[in-house]
């Protein structure tokens, strides 16, 4: 089954480099450069909310969790899973990302782009079954 996936992230290099790994894997991909080309697409009322959102943290202007904090005060994205995708693993950063109820959390440093995509897709389908089970 194809997902359309939003990445994030100031990198342009990664940005690149990852949204080739999706769309080679059949996946529709969006990528946005700030946390405030993000929201500016979540607000749209006429664009179906992608099936996940790969997020950094550290990014100018409106960083990630401060997109996760507006997405959650203004209930965006509702149906999206949202996966932090980051160098920052402190533990701190962690604990902060499972109270804003991030579906998962994926260091850069230590996940290959196969890997980024695998994971990806294992928290859409994950949790999309489970919703279909109950």
């Amino acid at each position: 089954m194809a997902y359309h996936i939003y990445l994030v992230d100031d990198d342009r290099f990664l940005l690149d480099l990852y949204s080739v790994k999706f769309k080679n894997a059949g996946h529709e991909v969006s990528v946005f450069g700030s946390g405030e080309d993000l929201l500016a697409s979540l607000r749209k009322t006429d664009i179906a909310a992608p099936d996940a959102i790969l997020i950094d943290l550290i990014m100018p202007g409106i960083g990630g969790f401060g997109a996760l904090e507006t997405i959650r005060k203004e209930n965006l994205a509702k149906k999206s899973k949202i996966i932090i995708l980051s160098n920052q693993g402190k533990d701190t950063d962690i604990e902060k990302a499972k109270q804003l109820a991030v579906d998962g959390y994926i260091i850069k440093a230590s996940a290959i782009p196969s890997e980024v995509l695998a994971e990806t897709l294992r928290t859409i389908e994950v949790n999309s079954s489970n919703a279909a089970s109950h």
